[in-house]
């Protein structure tokens, strides 16, 4: 099995960044991409960024251009830079992890975003 541990999160101003992480654990061999999603009070959860094991890069049309997923030095961990944070961008922040045995979630982080 795989486990994830998110760190990074806080409260920032409207404009400000923000950088979170994700540690994956166990058997990250069978990890064939990685990525983030977000969920806010009373909304669904959302994409925001994906990075597959190649290295390609997937984003939600509402972050592309601010925000950029990356892969740590460890084949087991991934970042997420967060620029120009709007206070839309308040969400609990969750790594993810696709697996051959499915989704691994981590158990999330949350971003608050003042205006």
């Amino acid at each position: 099995q795989v486990q994830l541990v998110e760190s990074g999160g806080g409260l920032v101003q409207t404009g400000g960044a923000l950088k979170l992480s994700c540690a994956a654990s166990g058997s990250i061999f069978s990890i064939s991409a990685m990525g983030w999603y977000r969920q806010a009070p009373g909304k669904q959860r959302e994409l925001v960024a994906t990075i597959a094991d190649g290295g390609s890069e997937n984003y939600s049309d509402s972050v592309k251009g601010r925000f950029t997923i990356s892969k740590g030095n460890a084949k087991n961990t991934v970042h997420l830079h967060m620029n120009t944070l709007k206070p839309e961008d308040t969400a609990v922040y969750l790594c993810a992890a696709f697996t051959s045995w499915g989704t691994i979630w981590g158990q999330g982080t949350q971003v608050t975003v003042s205006s």
